[in-house]
Parts: structure tokens; sequence; C-alpha cells
């Protein structure tokens, strides 16, 4: 079995990867304040995004729902993984689409972790989240970033679509090649395909679809471009590219940073292939400005 090196050992970070501190002005300690206050979780902290800083400062946040334990362990993710002692929370949409109205979100973004232990895979839980944020909320968009909803995927995308969602995001996370060894047996390359353009088809209204690629893991830059020409062919609208941060010594380490002018390359060949929306960049994160990821694919 492969072992990362110890963090002393890592590849130092390049200066483009460089993050600044929040500032003592900022929004980010009101924004920690109060989601802690609502015993709510958010991917910004338990994926140790590199982003938090800046997003929390701008008074905006990716909410996790489901709990914070993943019935998945992939090789990448730092989000805790094992069984879940406790079902999903039923107070929980309505706490959220309180704190997001206190937060005076205008796009609000909400993920969780797999839960293979509940019979739906919390599709419902999901469904009822959207729709207390459109009750609480209703002139801001919401985007859902979920897991693969495993043997229930037909049923599972028929409730989460039926609430509405502005933007389904899924992530493809890696390249054909990398797919199972970093995502594990339980994952499916193509069925993450089919996901996005089935969400396509269930939605009675223009929803737009979005999936999100990591590098560094492995792949190479041809292999990138082949995954984003999956992604356009299955209808895909929008697009992200990021560079992998190994979160600690457990994980896979890193194969290399890519530098920002192979970022700019590849956000261009995404462009000639027709997404509405491609943010490649180092920090770039799946939920990173995810409000203009969809106000440039609504304008292309």
């Amino acid at each position: 079995m492969e072992t990362s090196l110890p963090v002393a050992d890592r590849p130092r970070r390049p200066e483009w990867l460089k993050v600044r501190a929040p500032s003592p002005d900022s929004r980010y300690y009101d924004v920690k304040k109060l989601i802690h206050g609502q015993s709510l979780h958010t991917i910004c902290e338990e994926a140790r995004c590199p982003n938090i800083g800046e997003c929390w400062g701008r008074g905006t946040a990716t909410f996790q729902i489901l709990g914070d334990t993943c019935t998945r362990a992939c090789r990448y993710c730092y989000v805790h993984s094992g069984r879940p002692d406790t079902p999903p929370n039923p107070l929980e949409p309505l706490r959220l689409a309180n704190v997001a109205a206190q937060m005076e979100l205008k796009h609000v973004v909400v993920t969780s972790v797999d839960r293979d232990d509940v019979p739906d895979r919390g599709a419902g839980h999901y469904a009822a989240t959207i729709r207390a944020l459109k009750k609480k909320l209703p002139d801001a968009s919401v985007e859902v970033l979920t897991p693969d909803f495993l043997d229930v995927e037909e049923d599972a995308l028929q409730t989460v679509i039926g609430a509405r969602p502005d933007v389904f995001n899924h992530n493809i996370e890696t390249v054909r090649r990398l797919h199972a060894r970093m995502r594990g047996a339980k994952a499916s390359y193509d069925k993450a395909l089919w996901l996005l353009q089935r969400a396509k088809e269930i939605a009675d209204y223009p929803v737009l679809t979005k999936s999100g690629i990591i590098v560094g893991l492995g792949e190479t830059n041809d292999e990138v471009v082949e995954t984003m020409r999956d992604l356009r062919a299955h209808g895909v609208d929008v697009v992200t590219i990021g560079q992998y941060l190994q979160p600690s010594s457990r994980h896979v380490r890193i194969d290399r940073w890519v530098h920002p002018d192979e970022f700019r390359w590849l956000r261009e060949q995404g462009e000639a292939l027709g997404f509405g929306s491609v943010f490649s960049g180092p920090l770039v994160r799946s939920s990173y400005r995810a409000d203009e990821q969809r106000h440039a694919a609504l304008a292309y």
C-alpha cells in the first residue's frame, strides 16, 4: 500500500499557493461565530479549504449537511470518514436557512458528506434544505453539490431536482485512469457523467449543471482536457479546476504543483469546448466564488 511522506517531507508550496490570514476587520469572525452558534458544518472547515479566509471574509460560506462523518474515504479528502452514529437532523434545513438569511446571501451553496447508511442517501434532506432556503430567501439562488446517491440514483435525482435547485453540481474529481484508485470501488466515473446528464434531463426548468476536477494527483493535462470533453458531452455547463493540496500524511501524496500558466491553458481548452464558465487556478475549488461562476454561465 502506498504511504504518503510526513508533512515535513512534502514538497514546499510555491509562492502562487500562499494565502493570507483573515484580517481582523473582515467578516470572517462574524461568519465563524454565526455558523458555530447554530452547530452547522461547512466544507470550508471540514475539508481545510485554503480559501476560507477570503470567502468567510466576504461573508460567504459553503454549508455541509448530513453531519460531519462521511461513509466514503477518498484518498485526497480530509473530511472525517467512518460510520455516522446519528441520523440526519430534521431541524438542520431550517437552521441553515436562518443562518443564510442572517448572512444575507444571494447565492447559497450546500454540499454534504456521503451517507450510504441512509436509505435515500440523503436526497430528502437535500430537498428539505432547498425548500427551506427558497422559503426564507426567495430571491437567492441555490446550488447543491451532491454525492453520487449510490444505488438509488434515479429516485434521489427526482427528489433533489424536484425541489428546483438553480445549480446541480456533482464533482467528477479526477480523470478516468485515476478515478477508481482515488475514489474507491463504490464510485464510478461513468456514473458521475450519467448523474450530471440525468439531472438536466429530469428538470422541467433550465438548471445549470456543474462539475469539478482536482489536478496534481498524477494526471496529465491531456487527460484533464479529455475529462472536460466527457463532461461537455454530457451537457455540463460549468467546470472548475484546482490544485490538490495534501491535507495530511495519511492522504495520497501530491504528484506535482501545476503552474498558473497550465491552469490558464486548461481554462482556454475548456472555453473552446463550449462551457459557459471555466474557473481554473491553483486555489480554485468547486464552490469558490460560485455566484460568479453561475453569472458567467448565464451570460454565456
